[in-house]
């Protein structure tokens, strides 16, 4: 399967949450919930996932920064 590139999902999560937070604030304007269908869509796509609750855990877990472990050499050159 492809994955989406990581600063990708963290684009589509951050459009994705302010785009939640003015939805609730701003309830009546039908272009930002479009908007919050279409980025949610999005989301599900890169993901491979068919729901946005499922997409927001897959994007969430591919951009969680991978921990590096102390005593690995770092190769400079």
């Amino acid at each position: 399967m492809l994955m989406a590139h990581p600063a990708v999902l963290r684009n589509l999560l951050e459009r994705y949450d302010a785009l939640q937070l003015q939805a609730r604030t701003d309830a009546v304007d039908p272009y930002v919930h479009r908007q919050l269908q279409d980025v949610a869509y999005t989301l599900c796509v890169s993901t491979g996932t068919r729901d946005i609750g499922a997409a927001l855990i897959a994007a969430r877990e591919q951009t969680r920064p991978i921990p590096t472990d102390p005593r690995t050499p770092t190769v400079v050159g």
